[in-house]
């Protein structure tokens, strides 16, 4: 069946959401639906041609597509971060990707028949692993915080080196294709570089002197990348990848720019734009596949999972405070992802549109990586975590969404508690006021992409949604059910609801979920309590002093909060569980002033 060309365009973005769905559903990540999809559209059923499709502006496409996700990667590597991630994540990012890079160049090599120039570029293609992909399936696996504190922050830290990686492989292929001399292929270096450093001064500039309005600021950064990386490449071919690499990365590492709100157009652009990207490279794929690559796909697998993952982990933990369990399951773990996937089809279109030889098992060979590694891992983490003994124990700790007074009040009596808590918000006044509360906070979006792969959960299994904003707390309490579980996401009511508000309104929001201290109480209520003096005091019961004597004491109006029961478990007050604390239990309650008249 052949679809015509706008039909195939339009359903592209239907498809892709609906991959992007799934992938939510499932708790995996996204680009293993989005490449199947496109394998069965494509070459297995012939019902989506990109280039039919798209015709010249294919290319421009998926260039341009790159440029954007290079720029989003780069941009969150900072180097304070790096240093401060500890000796085996640094070691992984150098000297295990260079080990893995190596063996996999090897491997392309010896296995698949790729020249040698071919090989290395393949080997720095797939050697990282990339956020995207890792962030899904830790939520899955749940190891203990040690191993997912590396696994994170290698795959955040590797995702725009490795990529950079390929790009200089890529400029000494070209260079060395086209007769050019060393002296050619250093100048191709310098134009990129210079060109990222002029374009992030030019967007630097512009920000600081706040001559960008902040509903223009997203849009002048996109137009500044793209402008960026096609004047680095019209200087010197093949160098605006390496361009708006470095742009990233001066812009990241840029002292008093903060340049958060800015990326926040990947959130919604870059979500559209990767998904019909991969959807249409993986389509593309030649039916059937060049000889021997499915067979050397298979093979190349195997060594990258029980060859050069486990020599990388070995080499960069040697002398390390992991334990040999712990290396097991790093050593098991690295999905590869977007980067690989993006970065290796344009590569492989430039080269074959050179006419270099061998250019078309670029991507076969990179995808059956992909998808391997995503399957496989994915199936077997979780299993290999519980036996190794190094998954996380069952999580006790809160995640509290908004850091307002009220926010900060119930999470400082959870800490007190010995609770693990984590404020999360992106009002910057009310995060610098619960870290000066001496609070564990979260800087960002906690429903945006970026929290998806850099906001640790580790240990936490409730969610409190706190935020001044109704919407933002429904929202948040749907995101983070898959994590949490339904019965462990609360939700505190922001606004005073009369008697006879719409029915169907109150149960589209009951459904989402259970509001947090009782069905009556509001974060305005609670505030003005604190403005009148009343406080959050914790009491341990007894049989003397047991749930009437502490009503007794504070008034039947004090609002119990939580409980910790005699065994350490968190007992939560919501408007479908009232609380009714025993002898050996933690009361936490919001009780009113003392009467001293």
């Amino acid at each position: 069946m052949t679809l015509s060309p706008a039909l195939q365009l339009a359903a592209l973005a239907a498809i892709g959401f609906g991959a992007q769905w799934l992938a939510w559903r499932v708790r995996l990540p996204a680009i293993l639906f989005l490449l199947l999809i496109g394998l069965a559209l494509g070459p297995a059923l012939g019902w989506l041609d990109p280039d039919a499709a798209m015709g010249s502006l294919l290319f421009p496409f998926v260039t341009l597509g790159v440029a954007i996700i290079l720029f989003e990667g780069s941009a969150s590597l900072r180097f304070d971060e790096l240093a401060g991630v500890g000796g085996t994540v640094l070691r992984l990012v150098s000297i295990g990707a260079l080990i893995t890079l190596l063996v996999l160049a090897a491997a392309a090599l010896w296995i698949a028949g790729l020249s040698w120039e071919l090989a290395a570029l393949f080997g720095a293609l797939t050697c990282v692993t990339g956020p995207t992909v890792i962030a899904p399936m830790l939520r899955s696996v749940r190891p203990n915080a040690r191993i997912a504190n590396v696994l994170r922050w290698e795959g955040i830290v590797i995702d725009p080196l490795g990529a950079l990686f390929a790009v200089l492989i890529y400029e000494a292929i070209v260079s060395h294709q086209d007769g050019h001399s060393l002296l050619v292929f250093g100048f191709t270096i310098l134009a990129g570089s210079g060109c990222g450093a002029l374009g992030a001064g030019a967007l630097a500039f512009l920000l600081r002197r706040n001559w960008l309005p902040e509903y223009l600021q997203t849009y002048g950064t996109l137009s500044l990348l793209l402008l960026t990386f096609t004047a680095s490449n019209e200087i010197a071919h093949e160098s605006g990848l390496l361009a708006v690499t470095v742009m990233g990365m001066i812009l990241a590492n840029l002292r008093g720019l903060a340049i958060e709100e800015i990326l926040s157009f990947k959130e919604h652009l870059s979500t559209l734009l990767i998904s019909a990207l991969f959807i249409l490279l993986a389509a593309r794929l030649p039916w059937p596949l060049p000889p021997g690559a499915l067979l050397a796909g298979v093979l190349i697998l195997l060594v990258a999972q029980f060859v050069a993952r486990p020599l990388s982990v070995l080499a960069s933990s040697f002398g390390g405070s992991l334990s040999w369990r712990e290396r097991a399951l790093v050593a098991w773990i690295a999905p590869r992802g977007i980067v690989a996937a993006a970065v290796s089809a344009l590569f492989a279109l430039r080269l074959e549109s050179q006419g270099f030889d061998g250019a078309e098992m670029l991507v076969p060979l990179t995808f059956a990586l992909i998808i391997g590694t995503v399957v496989l891992q994915s199936a077997t983490a979780g299993p290999l975590a519980r036996w190794l003994g190094v998954a996380a124990p069952e999580p006790r700790g809160v995640l509290v969404l908004g850091a307002n007074r009220v926010a900060r009040a119930v999470a400082r009596a959870l800490v007190d508690q010995g609770i693990q808590v984590l404020v999360a918000d992106d009002d910057w006044p009310d995060i610098q006021a619960a870290r000066m509360a001496g609070l564990p906070v979260w800087y960002g979006d906690a429903l945006s992409e970026h929290a998806e792969r850099t906001l640790p959960l580790d240990g936490l299994g409730r969610l409190f949604a706190m935020s001044t904003r109704r919407e933002r707390n429904s929202l948040a309490c749907v995101r983070y059910r898959p994590d949490f579980g339904r019965h462990r996401v609360y939700r505190l009511r922001v606004l005073e609801v009369a008697a006879d508000d719409n029915r169907r309104r109150e149960h589209s929001e009951s459904i989402r979920a259970d509001r947090l201290f009782g069905k009556d109480v509001t974060l305005g209520g609670f505030e003005r309590r604190l403005d009148e003096g009343w406080r959050i005091k914790s009491t341990r019961l007894s049989e003397a002093f047991g749930l009437d004597a502490f009503r007794n004491t504070h008034g039947a109006d004090a609002l119990v909060l939580f409980c910790l029961d005699d065994q350490g478990r968190l007992r939560v007050a919501s408007e479908s569980r009232r609380l009714e604390a025993k002898p050996g239990w933690s009361l936490t309650a919001l009780v009113p002033p003392v009467d001293t008249g």
